[in-house]
């Protein structure tokens, strides 16, 4: 398939204009809306015809490319009516068959809805504005009012089939007249010309109109309320890991919770109507995505499944696909304020912002006489199509660790930066603490939470377990990696100072976190997981190391006795032994070359003078430390693992 120079121009015009749409967070947001244009291309064949560029489901079109946009055959999308026997089941499939490039995305269900518009651009939009003015009583007659002319008002359709026909019948309806955009009540709107500045002034109009319609209502919209402090103490960390815990037991899998204690939704609280109107529904089903049909108000996970199930045979039966999704997005609780869920941290920001902005339509509706969304049933009808239920399938992460919480400490460099790594590898959200403040910045991405302290301080342990807690919901993994080894002295020469700071660090600080970590921990997901990474000079110490081999081997007591401890709360408690990692801080490379020459080999052979002559690097124990902490290991607990090629001294 090829494009003429003109359909390229198109292409990037139309790419222009939803990039801004797509900036604008009043407008669409995560995913949400879609554009279009009918360009002119040649088929492999050689044959010239008319392509519908229609977004691909799921793009973002703040940040959406060329690649983001399914070609369609506009004429076979024209010809998919009811007459012709397609059928909401049958779209997705009919869909694809009308794609002209096989490796582009899955095409908008609102595809229908763009070939029909006659312009050549078509920009769609979920704008508050529009929103705030059709989820109302008398929704249809207040949109034809404010609106004006040039714009046609369509009852609400789920998308897909039914959206398709209805906008068919109504450009029918209005053949002639000079439109230039359609609202869907309840809904959105979609703007069209035949340029792309036509189609975005088109559909700046709208959303202008529908926002002077509501500018005489703001000033009766209600403040919000404070809510909740941030986390002050452990106690309620706890608390919201309990909640976390009971969610993931709901739905069956790790999920992150993400807390906000002053979020606008939190007024729901204190303002009996507002809750109630967050009851009804999203103020758009295609936030049934992110949201489901409505959050959880002062109510458990399990009475939120309770509803669910009861939700669920209203409108057809309780399925086990359809219990997918039987637990709350989004929880308002009286103690710890909003509360927002997901597959990773990215999700539960989505909920967050999407809950924000549902807060503000609902109060703008509210002032316009009631907040009327689309009702119970279009928002299941949507929610369980085969078609938005493959939305979820591909949204699931497929990483092992994907949901689960992880602690490490030491995480700015050598052993405990590259645990950090390979929990990350394997989707997990990884807090990381280091002296060291490059630590903040050691990793990107949403699932990294890098944390200055010193380990020895105590106080500093809490705030970052309570901050931590906050952003994620709570931990499953322990991994206590942080440590230092002090320069050799033998015992007569040992500076008792050094001796109680190697001791603070390298056994006390684990003390204390695992006993301010430890209740927290009991609520972790599938069961709490420590690791501690202790040392072979457990086993074989050597001169000159008293104060590192005693502490490492206090460590390996404690961590003995931990699982011991925490065995019956199903918490496993295991420690791996490495030995000669020369790829840490510790080794500089003239230090690795004195060794070396010491026992008169080469760099490289000192670094696999192991009985398997391999060379252990801290990579190789982020990966063993990563998998003692996963299902591979469910089965064990206490147990010692050497990483060190193989001693003699410690065999």
């Amino acid at each position: 398939m090829d494009l003429a120079p003109s359909s390229a121009i198109a292409l990037r015009d139309l790419l222009e204009a939803s990039h801004a749409i797509g900036a604008d967070r009043s407008l669409v947001l995560h995913g949400g809306g879609n554009t279009s244009v009918k360009a002119e291309v040649t088929r492999v064949d050689g044959g010239v015809e008319t392509a519908l560029f229609v977004k691909g489901s799921g793009s973002s079109l703040a940040t959406i490319d060329e690649r983001g946009f399914a070609p369609l055959s506009l004429a076979r999308v024209r010809a998919l009516t009811p007459e012709r026997g397609i059928t909401q089941d049958r779209l997705a499939d009919a869909l694809r068959l009308a794609q002209l490039d096989t490796p582009s995305p899955e095409p908008s269900v609102e595809s229908l809805v763009h070939a029909h518009i006659p312009q050549r651009f078509v920009l769609h939009s979920h704008a508050d504005a529009v929103l705030a003015l059709t989820d109302t009583p008398d929704a249809r007659a207040r949109a034809e009012r404010v609106l004006g002319a040039g714009v046609a008002v369509v009852d609400y359709a789920t998308p897909g089939v039914p959206l398709g026909e209805a906008v068919r019948a109504c450009l029918a309806e209005r053949e002639g007249e000079a439109l230039i955009a359609i609202v869907v009540l309840q809904h959105g709107v979609f703007a069209f010309g035949d340029t792309a500045a036509d189609a975005l002034a088109a559909h700046a109009t709208v959303v202008e109109r529908a926002g002077r319609g509501l500018e005489t209502q703001e000033a009766s919209a209600p403040q919000v309320e404070e809510g909740p402090a941030a986390l002050s103490t452990l106690a309620d960390a706890e608390r919201v890991a309990a909640l976390r815990r009971a969610i993931a037991d709901v739905a069956g899998l790790p999920v992150i919770v993400e807390r906000h204690a002053a979020a606008p939704a939190v007024a729901a609280l204190h303002d009996p109507a507002l809750a109630t109107a967050l009851r009804r529904g999203p103020v758009t089903p295609d936030h049934v995505t992110w949201l489901g049909p409505r959050p959880a108000i002062a109510e458990s996970p399990a009475d939120f499944r309770d509803w669910y199930v009861a939700y669920l045979e209203r409108h057809g039966g309780a399925s086990d696909e359809a219990m997918r999704t039987a637990f709350p997005r989004a929880l308002l609780d009286p103690g710890l304020g909003l509360l927002t869920v997901g597959r990773s941290p990215a999700e539960a920001q989505i909920v967050t912002e999407i809950m924000e902005h549902a807060v503000s339509v609902i109060r703008r509706a509210e002032a316009l006489g009631g907040y009327h969304p689309a009702d119970e049933a279009h928002v299941h009808e949507l929610e369980h199509w085969p078609a938005q239920r493959a939305k979820l399938t591909r949204r699931d992460p497929a990483a092992p660790m994907a949901g689960r919480i992880v602690l490490v400490t030491g995480a700015a460099s050598g052993i405990g930066r590259a645990c950090a790594a390979a929990f990350l590898d394997r989707g997990a959200a990884v807090v990381g603490w280091d002296v060291n403040p490059a630590v903040e910045t050691t990793f990107e991405g949403d699932r990294w939470l890098g944390q200055t302290l010193d380990v020895s301080d105590e106080r500093a342990q809490t705030a970052a377990i309570a901050h931590a807690v906050e952003r994620f919901g709570g931990l499953d993994v322990l991994v206590p990696a942080a440590g230092i080894f002090p320069a050799a002295e033998h015992l007569v020469d040992l500076d008792p100072r050094l001796w109680e700071r190697t001791l603070a660090i390298n056994v006390t600080s684990v003390v204390t976190l695992l006993r301010l970590a430890g209740p927290i921990l009991e609520h972790a997901v599938g069961g709490g997981d420590v690791c501690v990474v202790a040392s072979k000079n457990v086993a074989a110490p050597g001169p000159g190391a008293a104060a590192y081999s005693a502490s490492k081997a206090a460590l390996t007591q404690v961590a003995r006795v931990a699982a011991l401890e925490w065995a019956p709360l199903g918490i496993r408690v295991n420690i791996v032994h490495p030995d000669a990692v020369f790829d840490t801080a510790l080794w500089t490379p003239e230090l690795l070359a004195a060794r070396a020459e010491h026992y008169g080999m080469s760099v490289d052979e000192y670094k696999r003078r192991n009985l398997l002559r391999a060379e252990v690097t801290s990579q190789k124990v982020g990966e063993l430390v990563a998998t003692v902490a996963s299902d591979t290991f469910a089965c064990t607990t206490g147990a010692q693992i050497p990483i060190d090629g193989g001693n003699e001294r410690v065999i």
